[in-house]
């Protein structure tokens, strides 16, 4: 369950370490000071003392600034015994300008390593808010992924994690959406409770409820439910956001995403799109934001949440523009705020279930349970899924410590265990990194020896030094179980065959890539392994004399493909986005060519 926010004198604290340079930190820390405890060591010991008295009092640490010249410990090591004793704070240097060429060049190094997340000059004078910027950054990225949030949009009344909470905290989480849960009997799940079933809901007696007869108030009579036998569904979710709260039964994710964003059906039948784009990851959002800005009316449907399996990545770090890193989350909400801003709309948890092609006039209809959109061309963006392991014993654990993808909302339930990641390209990595945040140990478990051939040297670089990290080459998983979750793995050597039983709390499978779009029609030509053809891949009989598509349209004219599904595609953040605003002037030309055949 999560916490309750903090009370009053027991706000997360932030910790400087210096001895020659503590008034000038002090001093701009004081600012953070309604928010945060700023305390101050004047050596590396007394910080490590410090640490570990806040830890073994319950308080929560965000940031660490150390000065670059320490007078008792080596810099690196004083880092390293920070983050063993509080992996979760993040950890900066503060560098003096009379040592900052010296010291920048020197500790380049252990950054690119991740031993720490910044290094930042310390500031000469007031309002150095290049340096508050990056502060600011830290503390809202620990914030958003690490503390209780201080503000809810959302409550889960559970009495247990289950699937379904999980994988709605997960679909929150990506959304930026801040949110708690409570067990029915608390304040919180009573009054969602009450406003429940003043709705006057009833349910079957045989449905698998939480029941009016366990005891839901143990504290307030006053709110027990009457002799009705008036059942309490769990979850049940209430919403916060506008003027009148709302509570719901969900059965899916889906129902969670509804009462948030509506349903495609709130757009008016007749209202004929410029651009629909299917699937709101990198390039989808890319497309939105450009197409939306140059006064095309566009329409996103997402089957998930925002950001595809690019915002489910903790951190990415070789983004550009973003020099201390931002995660998946972050990126997708911004992109999603600037496309909103210039007239986007945006329906999540909606997939596409078939497209018809039709008449000039409006030539694609995109069909999904939550209404049909109309639209004059369309963007194919939907990217892959993570294949399946194929386990059975596994597969009914899904959600109870199994999970395809990173699964954010499930890193803080990892605290203390042992964990596994399979896996070898970078939204691997950079899940094994987050969650040795929390777990006591992270194994990636890969196929191929190592991970030099799939994922990025940056990553491989943090994940050899992080001790809680270990990589397992050669490898698969190939049996697991538990008593209602995850307990143990079987991990098979592929080179000798032998086999053995670990513990495990969490297995977490990012396997490699399948495309989405068994939703398209027959004769949108897709390669073998069903990407989407573009441009010259496209059958030499589909192309209009001997030019071929565009480089981002598919077979069908007015349709076009950028992303991960694209066949041929790069297979990274950056170009899905640069794929998704390369399809607007393409998207351009072919209106234009739809104006030109419409009778006068």
């Amino acid at each position: 369950m999560t916490t309750p926010p903090a009370e009053a004198g027991t706000r997360p604290a932030v910790v400087v370490v210096s001895a020659d340079h503590a008034d000038t930190l002090m001093s701009e820390f004081e600012r953070y000071r309604r928010d945060y405890d700023i305390t101050c060591a004047s050596s590396a010991i007394e910080a490590i003392a410090l640490l570990g008295r806040l830890r073994s009092e319950g308080h929560q640490v965000a940031l660490i600034l150390a000065e670059s010249e320490l007078t008792d410990m080596n810099l690196l090591e004083a880092l390293s015994t920070f983050r063993s004793i509080v992996p979760t704070a993040r950890r900066v240097v503060g560098i003096h300008w009379s040592r900052f060429l010296q010291d920048s060049e020197t500790l380049r190094p252990a950054l690119q390593k991740g031993k720490f997340d910044t290094f930042l000059l310390i500031p000469r004078g007031p309002r150095d808010e290049e340096f508050h910027y990056a502060i600011t950054e830290l503390l809202s990225d620990w914030g958003a992924t690490v503390a209780a949030p201080e503000v809810e949009v959302l409550r889960i009344i559970s009495p247990a994690l289950t699937p379904l909470t999980m994988s709605i905290g997960d679909f929150l989480e990506r959304m930026g959406m801040p949110y708690r849960t409570y067990s029915p009997d608390s304040s919180a799940g009573r009054a969602a409770i009450a406003l429940w079933s003043a709705d006057g809901t009833r349910i079957p007696a045989e449905s698998n409820l939480f029941p009016a007869e366990s005891n839901l108030f143990p504290d307030d009579s006053t709110a027990a439910p009457d002799e009705s036998h008036t059942a309490v569904p769990t979850p049940l979710v209430h919403s916060l956001r506008g003027t009148a709260d709302a509570v719901i039964s969900p059965d899916s994710v889906r129902d969670v995403a509804e009462l948030l964003y509506g349903r495609p059906s709130d757009i008016e039948l007749e209202t004929i799109m410029d651009l629909a784009v299917v699937g709101a990851g990198p390039a989808g959002l890319a497309a939105a934001v450009y197409a939306a800005s140059e006064g095309l009316s566009t329409v996103v449907i997402e089957s998930e949440a925002i950001g595809g399996q690019a915002g489910t990545s903790s951190m990415i770090r070789n983004y550009l523009g973003f020099p201390r890193g931002i995660s998946g989350m972050r990126l997708a909400q911004r992109a999603r705020t600037q496309a909103v801003r210039f007239g986007a709309r945006f329906f999540t948890g909606w997939p596409v279930e078939s497209l018809l092609v039709e008449d000039s006039a409006a030539p694609f209809r995109l069909l999904t349970e939550g209404g049909e959109v109309c639209a004059r061309s369309v963007l194919i963006s939907t990217g892959v899924a993570y294949r399946r392991l194929g386990v059975a014993d596994l597969e009914d654990l899904v959600g109870l410590g199994v999970h395809y993808g990173a699964a954010m909302s499930a890193a803080r339930e990892m605290d203390g265990h042992d964990v596994f990641v399979v896996g070898g390209g970078n939204s691997a990595g950079q899940a094994a990194i987050h969650l040795a945040r929390y777990a006591r140990s992270v194994t990636i478990v890969v196929r191929r020896p190592d991970l030099t051939s799939t994922m990025s040297q940056y990553l491989i670089g943090e994940i050899a030094f992080n001790p809680r990290i270990t990589v397992r080459g050669s490898s698969e998983v190939v049996d697991g179980g538990g008593a209602g979750r995850l307990e143990w793995i079987t991990l098979r050597d592929r080179i000798t065959g032998s086999q053995e039983r670990c513990a495990a709390a969490g297995l977490f499978l990012l396997l490699g890539a399948l495309p989405h779009c068994d939703w398209l029609p027959d004769d949108v030509e897709r390669d073998h392994d069903g990407f989407v053809l573009t441009g010259r891949d496209v059958s030499h009989d589909r192309w209009i004399g001997d030019v071929p598509p565009a480089n981002l349209a598919t077979s069908e004219p007015g349709l076009f493909a950028a992303g991960d599904i694209r066949a041929g595609s790069m297979k990274r953040v950056a170009a899905a986005s640069g794929e998704g605003a390369s399809v607007v002037p393409l998207v351009h030309t072919w209106l234009e060519s739809l104006r030109q055949v419409q009778p006068s």
